[in-house]
């Protein structure tokens, strides 16, 4: 019954063709073998995976990978997984990875949705990371966005209590929408007064930067799993 409901699910994805640079295609081909994890519908042991037993941290959405390498780089004790369905950013986190010699990152290429049903343990986690997920921003594609109850439901059943979910958007409908979703989650607790500040490890994109300097607001949710 579960598989014929997901089946039937609103996609929160566009798969993209993309363009993929020599030097991505050659991350792919270099890299992809050690650090891509196969997708396989059954749990998947995470001390093999990395080759060691550390907290494990999920990020959904990496795109080019550019602040996921600088978070794993700066928290060498800490494992982390990425999970992204486009092949332009898996090959530009694997040739992060290569120029950064990062041994702490996996990356998943599939659905995260099936990922966390499938190949992710309750309470496995220790926390899990979703930076600008796509808005889709058109009123009648809001039921398109990531974040609704019954995947955060699914999201939070793999997280151990004590860890935490940390939320970024630069869209403030979806901010209020993210915190709605958040809040009424019994499992979860707010670390702060509504919107966070924004944590010291993720790091400021240019992107990001440039939308502040020009007075666009972006808004952090982190949010810690009830113990028991």
């Amino acid at each position: 019954m579960e598989n014929q409901q997901h089946t039937r699910r609103i996609r929160s994805f566009v798969l993209r063709q993309g363009h993929l640079s020599k030097g991505q295609e050659r991350a792919l081909a270099d890299y992809g073998p050690s650090f891509v994890l196969p997708y396989a519908a059954q749990p998947l042991d995470l001390t093999a995976a990395f080759g060691r037993a550390a907290p494990t941290v999920l990020e959904i959405g990496f795109g080019m990978g550019g602040a996921t390498a600088e978070i794993a780089g700066s928290a060498p004790e800490t494992n982390f997984l990425g999970v992204e369905v486009h092949t332009p950013g898996v090959g530009s986190l694997l040739k992060l990875i290569g120029e950064r010699d990062l041994t702490n990152l996996r990356i998943v290429q599939h659905d995260a949705v099936e990922v966390l049903q499938h190949m992710l343990p309750p309470a496995v986690l220790a926390g899990a990371h979703i930076f600008f997920p796509d808005p889709w921003h058109k009123k009648r594609h809001n039921k398109r966005r990531l974040v609704q109850p019954e995947f955060l439901k699914l999201l939070v059943s793999r997280i151990a209590p004590g860890g935490y979910v940390h939320l970024a958007t630069d869209w403030e409908d979806y901010a209020i929408q993210m915190l709605e979703v958040l809040s009424a989650e019994p499992a979860l607790e707010n670390t702060a007064d509504g919107y966070a500040p924004r944590p010291d490890y993720r790091p400021l994109t240019k992107f990001e930067d440039r939308g502040i300097r020009l007075g666009h607001g972006v808004w952090d949710l982190v949010f810690r799993v009830r113990a028991g």
